[in-house]
């Protein structure tokens, strides 16, 4: 399967009636996805969410590689230690899994990941003029588009401030075997290869060699 990669956007888009949700983190894995899309309790966490108003699964799903860094900072509370979180300005490339869904659809999936009721379309038309636009100042309250991909704008959510502003956190086993499964459900990448891409992340540099998360693929959830 291949990789792919955003264009810029070069100019102000349009809303469109489909765009490409890009998850980084948790929602890389399609059985927690359709907790956000279809209601219910993902894995791991303790409270059911909504879902969104409209409960058709994403009409693809593809994996890329955006410009920019994952990093880990504040505390989890499904997970403990560290969150995922996007800055798309730090030096690097970030791999996740990218579905194409309605506006409306990503909308919902936002307000739940804010930790506010779906059920309102969100105003897109700064994020894709802008790159970027903060919508409130919690931890995926800032929409980002680092561009499009088949000329459909990719949007994804993260944290208002920058990986310089926050105090790194490493991960939790739990939660990097969570991403590290994720990114091989996505399909092009190797066990190895994803344990040193995931080694490398800030926040997780230091503690988490290559090694330990190969391991934590093979041992028990």
């Amino acid at each position: 399967m291949d990789v792919h990669t955003a264009r810029p956007l070069g100019r102000a888009m349009p809303v469109p009636e489909r765009v490409w949700y890009a998850s980084y983190g948790s929602n890389m894995h399609m059985h927690r996805l359709t907790a956000y899309i279809a209601g219910g309790i993902p894995p791991g966490a303790a409270h059911a969410h909504p879902g969104c108003r409209d409960r058709r699964p994403p009409e693809r799903s593809i994996p890329v590689e955006l410009d920019g860094s994952l990093y880990f900072a504040t505390e989890s509370l499904v997970w403990t230690g560290g969150r995922g979180f996007y800055d798309p300005d730090a030096p690097g490339r970030i791999r996740g899994r990218a579905h194409l869904v309605t506006t409306g659809q990503l909308s919902d999936i936002a307000a739940q990941e804010m930790y506010r009721e779906p059920g309102a379309d969100l105003d897109l038309t700064p994020v894709l003029r802008d790159g970027r636009h903060a919508l409130g100042p919690g931890r995926y309250e800032t929409l980002v588009c680092p561009g499009t991909i088949e000329g459909i704008p990719v949007v994804t959510f993260t944290a208002p401030w920058t990986l310089g502003d926050v105090e790194l956190r490493t991960p939790s086993a739990a939660y990097l075997r969570h991403l590290a499964a994720g990114l091989l459900e996505s399909g092009p990448w190797t066990a190895q290869d994803t344990a040193g891409y995931l080694s490398t992340c800030p926040g997780a540099t230091g503690t988490w060699t290559p090694d330990r998360v190969r391991a934590l693929l093979a041992a028990t959830p």
